[in-house]
């Protein structure tokens, strides 16, 4: 049922003078969804950094398709159309065989030994880079069938074990989201339950001269969710503070792994996530502890 309009204001005051009247436990309630939520979006950031640092790396895994020696610079160019049109296949970078060898210089030359090499020793080849690191081995059958296409060369163990990682974080990550979830509601509806036990007297009066159950759950209802909102908002500012805390110690550090994700790129999302589980736990958790209570 919802409340009466003339009456919000009321069951407004009623729910925050509630909250200064019996201060113990609303600070136990909000610190309580306080802990929670900073413990679980921890786990969140951690696991959307994991998952990036995944993806960083799946994006390095690329397929190296050379080329047939029968074909010369203009016509293997001229594949790279037929290359990008292949499913999965996101992007496609020529390379000559002038441009392979620079390359294989760079890395391996440190004496000058292979100054001489002749560049026609190369293929000309594509790097190519997938959409999807799990379908990698359907799209280098595919690639191999191009007519000028001599061999395709991909990663297939590391591709696999990528996937392999990014879809157990994303099982784990669900799970033990779900299972926080699940604790947090537990502990806070059996706090506000004593929350609400030590005021039994006060709603069996409100009971006896004819208050409506409405009537009394109303103010608790908006006490719950004030609580709630408290609690998730105090949470979201601190958790985005030590992160930012930890973002700056990781750029003093020249680490790959220790990239971090912009909290902006987040922040918007977690802030809904956060505004929505203080709400609806305050919520729920109010309206349980009182249906014991209005039975009387």
């Amino acid at each position: 049922m919802r409340p009466s309009r003339s009456r919000i204001p009321y069951y407004i005051k009623e729910g925050v003078s509630s909250i200064f009247r019996h201060s113990l436990m609303s600070f136990a309630s909000v610190c309580i969804i306080f802990v929670f939520l900073v413990i679980m979006g921890a786990f969140i950031l951690l696991a959307l950094n994991i998952n990036d640092i995944v993806g960083e790396l799946e994006n390095e895994n690329i397929i190296l398709a050379f080329v047939g020696e029968s074909l010369d610079e203009l016509e293997a160019r001229a594949l790279q159309r037929t290359i990008t049109a292949t499913p999965n296949v996101d992007s496609a970078i020529f390379i000559s065989r002038d441009e392979a060898l620079i390359s294989f210089v760079g890395r391996h030359d440190e004496t000058d030994r292979y100054t001489d090499i002749d560049p026609t020793w190369f293929r000309h080849r594509y790097a190519i880079y997938v959409i999807d690191v799990a379908l990698i081995g359907e799209t280098q059958l595919e690639l191999s069938q191009i007519y000028g296409i001599e061999r395709v060369n991909a990663n297939l163990a590391i591709a696999r074990a990528m996937v392999a990682v990014r879809n157990t974080i994303s099982v784990v990550s669900l799970v033990i989201i779900v299972v926080l979830l699940a604790i947090s509601l537990f502990i806070i509806s059996n706090t506000i339950k004593l929350a609400t036990f030590e005021r039994r007297e006060e709603i069996a009066i409100m009971k006896m001269v004819g208050a409506t159950n409405s009537f009394i759950r109303w103010p608790f209802i908006f006490e719950g969710s004030i609580l709630g909102i408290l609690g998730s908002m105090s949470a979201y500012g601190v958790l985005w503070g030590l992160y930012g805390l930890v973002a700056d110690s990781a750029i003093q550090v020249e680490s790959y792994f220790l990239t971090l994700t912009p909290f902006s790129s987040v922040s918007m999302n977690l802030f809904l996530l956060f505004g929505s589980i203080g709400f609806g736990v305050g919520v729920i958790g109010s309206a349980m502890a009182l249906n014991r209570y209005l039975k009387v």
